[in-house]
Protein backbone atom coordinates (compact mmCIF):
# COMPACT_ATOMS: atom_id res chain seq x y z
CA UNK A 1 0.00 0.00 0.00
CA UNK A 2 2.81 2.29 1.24
CA UNK A 3 4.58 1.73 -2.62
CA UNK A 4 1.31 3.03 -4.35
CA UNK A 5 0.89 5.76 -2.76
CA UNK A 6 4.78 6.58 -3.43
CA UNK A 7 4.07 5.47 -6.90
CA UNK A 8 0.99 7.61 -6.99
CA UNK A 9 2.78 10.74 -5.69
CA UNK A 10 5.75 10.36 -8.19
CA UNK A 11 3.27 10.16 -11.33
CA UNK A 12 1.32 13.08 -10.43
CA UNK A 13 4.56 15.34 -9.63
CA UNK A 14 5.95 14.05 -13.18
CA UNK A 15 2.17 14.75 -14.96
CA UNK A 16 2.58 18.05 -13.13
CA UNK A 17 5.94 18.67 -14.81
CA UNK A 18 5.19 17.70 -18.35
CA UNK A 19 1.68 19.91 -17.96
CA UNK A 20 3.99 22.71 -17.03
CA UNK A 21 6.39 21.88 -19.52
CA UNK A 22 3.85 21.40 -22.57
CA UNK A 23 2.19 24.44 -21.55
CA UNK A 24 5.37 26.69 -21.64
CA UNK A 25 6.08 25.48 -25.53
CA UNK A 26 2.39 26.33 -26.55
CA UNK A 27 2.61 29.84 -24.68
CA UNK A 28 5.72 30.38 -26.53
CA UNK A 29 4.23 29.50 -30.03
CA UNK A 30 1.03 31.66 -29.16
CA UNK A 31 3.30 34.53 -28.40
CA UNK A 32 4.97 34.27 -31.52
CA UNK A 33 2.00 34.67 -33.28
CA UNK A 34 0.44 36.95 -31.26
CA UNK A 35 3.95 38.74 -31.86
CA UNK A 36 3.27 38.62 -35.74
CA UNK A 37 0.05 39.50 -35.43
CA UNK A 38 0.72 42.88 -33.75
CA UNK A 39 3.54 43.40 -35.75
CA UNK A 40 5.70 43.50 -32.58
CA UNK A 41 9.64 43.41 -32.46
CA UNK A 42 9.75 40.13 -29.77
CA UNK A 43 7.10 38.32 -29.07
CA UNK A 44 4.97 39.09 -25.87
CA UNK A 45 4.29 37.49 -22.17
CA UNK A 46 1.55 35.10 -22.79
CA UNK A 47 -0.68 32.71 -20.08
CA UNK A 48 -2.89 30.01 -20.33
CA UNK A 49 -5.19 30.14 -18.14
CA UNK A 50 -6.85 27.10 -16.29
CA UNK A 51 -5.49 23.66 -15.10
CA UNK A 52 -4.41 20.92 -16.10
CA UNK A 53 -3.60 22.19 -19.23
CA UNK A 54 -2.82 18.71 -20.88
CA UNK A 55 -6.83 18.46 -20.69
CA UNK A 56 -6.99 21.50 -23.06
CA UNK A 57 -4.53 20.60 -25.17
CA UNK A 58 -5.76 17.28 -25.77
CA UNK A 59 -8.88 18.81 -26.99
CA UNK A 60 -7.88 22.01 -28.71
CA UNK A 61 -9.64 24.30 -27.59
CA UNK A 62 -8.75 27.29 -24.58
CA UNK A 63 -11.23 29.01 -22.96
CA UNK A 64 -9.07 32.05 -21.96
CA UNK A 65 -5.65 33.52 -23.13
CA UNK A 66 -3.99 36.47 -21.42
CA UNK A 67 -1.32 37.81 -23.30
CA UNK A 68 0.55 41.66 -22.11
CA UNK A 69 2.15 43.57 -24.72
CA UNK A 70 3.75 46.48 -22.93
CA UNK A 71 3.64 49.86 -24.30
CA UNK A 72 3.32 50.72 -27.88
CA UNK A 73 2.75 53.38 -30.42
CA UNK A 74 -0.26 53.15 -32.90
CA UNK A 75 -0.77 55.40 -35.30
CA UNK A 76 1.16 57.78 -34.15
CA UNK A 77 -0.30 57.54 -30.07
CA UNK A 78 1.66 55.96 -27.56
CA UNK A 79 -0.40 53.19 -25.39
CA UNK A 80 0.82 51.64 -22.02
CA UNK A 81 0.09 48.90 -20.38
CA UNK A 82 -1.34 47.30 -23.61
CA UNK A 83 -2.95 43.83 -22.14
CA UNK A 84 -5.66 41.28 -23.71
CA UNK A 85 -7.51 37.99 -23.61
CA UNK A 86 -8.57 35.73 -26.48
CA UNK A 87 -11.14 33.42 -25.50
CA UNK A 88 -12.73 30.29 -26.94
CA UNK A 89 -9.12 29.55 -29.08
CA UNK A 90 -9.28 26.89 -31.35
CA UNK A 91 -5.73 25.55 -31.31
CA UNK A 92 -5.42 21.52 -32.40
CA UNK A 93 -1.83 20.21 -30.91
CA UNK A 94 -0.98 19.34 -34.39
CA UNK A 95 -1.64 22.49 -35.55
CA UNK A 96 0.38 24.14 -32.91
CA UNK A 97 3.74 21.83 -32.76
CA UNK A 98 3.47 22.04 -37.11
CA UNK A 99 3.09 26.01 -36.57
CA UNK A 100 0.18 25.48 -38.84
CA UNK A 101 -2.10 29.11 -39.54
CA UNK A 102 -5.50 26.87 -38.47
CA UNK A 103 -5.79 28.66 -35.30
CA UNK A 104 -8.56 31.27 -33.93
CA UNK A 105 -10.12 33.23 -31.14
CA UNK A 106 -13.70 33.37 -30.77
CA UNK A 107 -13.37 36.76 -29.16
CA UNK A 108 -10.05 39.14 -28.72
CA UNK A 109 -10.69 41.90 -26.12
CA UNK A 110 -7.96 44.39 -25.59
CA UNK A 111 -7.33 47.25 -22.74
CA UNK A 112 -4.84 50.74 -22.45
CA UNK A 113 -3.98 53.59 -21.06
CA UNK A 114 -3.08 56.72 -22.93
CA UNK A 115 -1.15 59.17 -21.13
CA UNK A 116 -1.85 62.39 -19.65
CA UNK A 117 0.94 63.49 -21.94
CA UNK A 118 -0.85 62.20 -24.80
CA UNK A 119 -3.90 64.03 -23.81
CA UNK A 120 -2.28 67.23 -23.47
CA UNK A 121 -0.37 66.81 -26.81
CA UNK A 122 -3.81 66.94 -28.95
CA UNK A 123 -5.52 69.88 -26.56
CA UNK A 124 -6.16 72.85 -28.91
CA UNK A 125 -3.76 75.52 -28.26
CA UNK A 126 -4.30 77.86 -24.70
CA UNK A 127 -6.17 74.28 -23.09
CA UNK A 128 -5.10 72.88 -19.88
CA UNK A 129 -6.23 69.58 -19.11
CA UNK A 130 -6.88 68.46 -15.52
CA UNK A 131 -8.83 66.05 -13.26
CA UNK A 132 -9.12 63.50 -10.46
CA UNK A 133 -8.89 60.59 -12.12
CA UNK A 134 -12.65 59.87 -11.70
CA UNK A 135 -13.45 62.97 -14.78
CA UNK A 136 -11.66 65.26 -17.05
CA UNK A 137 -11.47 69.25 -16.47
CA UNK A 138 -10.50 71.91 -19.08
CA UNK A 139 -9.08 75.70 -18.22
CA UNK A 140 -7.05 78.45 -19.54
CA UNK A 141 -7.43 81.33 -21.67
CA UNK A 142 -8.12 81.10 -26.05
CA UNK A 143 -8.94 83.83 -28.89
CA UNK A 144 -12.57 84.15 -29.55
CA UNK A 145 -13.03 87.02 -32.32
CA UNK A 146 -10.26 89.93 -31.09
CA UNK A 147 -10.97 88.71 -27.18
CA UNK A 148 -9.32 86.65 -25.30
CA UNK A 149 -11.35 84.43 -23.14
CA UNK A 150 -11.24 82.73 -19.48
CA UNK A 151 -12.52 79.53 -18.62
CA UNK A 152 -13.71 76.44 -16.55
CA UNK A 153 -15.16 73.51 -18.18
CA UNK A 154 -15.63 70.05 -17.66
CA UNK A 155 -14.81 67.36 -20.59
CA UNK A 156 -17.24 64.08 -21.67
CA UNK A 157 -15.04 61.27 -22.92
CA UNK A 158 -16.79 59.37 -25.67
CA UNK A 159 -16.08 57.07 -28.78
CA UNK A 160 -16.10 59.04 -31.60
CA UNK A 161 -15.50 57.48 -35.57
CA UNK A 162 -11.69 58.56 -35.97
CA UNK A 163 -10.71 58.43 -32.52
CA UNK A 164 -11.76 59.09 -28.59
CA UNK A 165 -13.26 62.42 -28.25
CA UNK A 166 -13.04 64.95 -25.65
CA UNK A 167 -16.07 67.29 -25.80
CA UNK A 168 -16.30 70.09 -23.31
CA UNK A 169 -19.59 70.63 -21.12
CA UNK A 170 -20.80 72.84 -18.49
CA UNK A 171 -18.73 75.96 -19.48
CA UNK A 172 -18.45 78.79 -16.64
CA UNK A 173 -16.79 82.18 -16.96
CA UNK A 174 -18.37 82.67 -21.04
CA UNK A 175 -21.24 85.01 -22.23
CA UNK A 176 -21.36 82.02 -25.20
CA UNK A 177 -20.79 78.54 -23.98
CA UNK A 178 -21.59 77.04 -26.95
CA UNK A 179 -19.26 78.19 -29.65
CA UNK A 180 -16.20 78.29 -26.51
CA UNK A 181 -17.06 74.05 -26.71
CA UNK A 182 -16.25 74.34 -30.59
CA UNK A 183 -13.10 75.83 -29.84
CA UNK A 184 -11.71 73.76 -26.76
CA UNK A 185 -13.43 70.24 -27.64
CA UNK A 186 -10.96 67.77 -30.12
CA UNK A 187 -10.27 64.23 -30.61
CA UNK A 188 -7.24 62.31 -29.80
CA UNK A 189 -6.98 60.39 -33.65
CA UNK A 190 -6.99 56.65 -32.53
CA UNK A 191 -8.66 54.16 -35.12
CA UNK A 192 -7.33 51.18 -37.06
CA UNK A 193 -4.06 50.46 -35.71
CA UNK A 194 -4.49 47.92 -33.15
CA UNK A 195 -3.30 44.37 -32.75
CA UNK A 196 -6.08 42.46 -34.29
CA UNK A 197 -8.12 45.36 -35.81
CA UNK A 198 -9.90 45.52 -32.91
CA UNK A 199 -12.36 48.47 -32.26
CA UNK A 200 -12.63 50.91 -29.45
CA UNK A 201 -15.60 49.99 -27.70
CA UNK A 202 -15.15 52.20 -24.15
CA UNK A 203 -12.87 54.91 -22.26
CA UNK A 204 -13.20 56.33 -19.44
CA UNK A 205 -10.81 58.37 -16.84
CA UNK A 206 -8.50 57.44 -14.63
CA UNK A 207 -5.68 58.59 -12.56
CA UNK A 208 -3.12 57.65 -15.41
CA UNK A 209 -4.86 59.28 -18.08
CA UNK A 210 -7.82 57.96 -20.73
CA UNK A 211 -8.36 53.70 -20.42
CA UNK A 212 -9.68 52.38 -23.01
CA UNK A 213 -10.99 49.00 -23.90
CA UNK A 214 -11.64 47.25 -27.51
CA UNK A 215 -13.00 44.00 -29.06
CA UNK A 216 -12.78 42.08 -32.13
CA UNK A 217 -15.34 38.37 -32.50
CA UNK A 218 -13.53 35.57 -35.24
CA UNK A 219 -10.25 36.48 -34.89
CA UNK A 220 -7.64 34.50 -36.99
CA UNK A 221 -4.24 33.71 -34.55
CA UNK A 222 -1.44 32.85 -37.88
CA UNK A 223 2.12 32.14 -37.37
Amino acid sequence: MRKLIVFLIVLIVLLVAVDRVAVAGVERDLGNRIAAAADLSGPPTVSIEGIPFLTQAASGHYPEVRFDLGTFTYGGVPVKNLRGAAYDVTAPLADVLQNRANIEARRVTISGTLTRATIDKYAPEGVKIGGNGRRLTASGEVTMGVNKVKFNAEMRIEVADGGIRLQAEKIQGVPVPGQLAQLISYTIPFKGDLPFDVKVTGVKSVAEGLEFSAEASDVPIRG
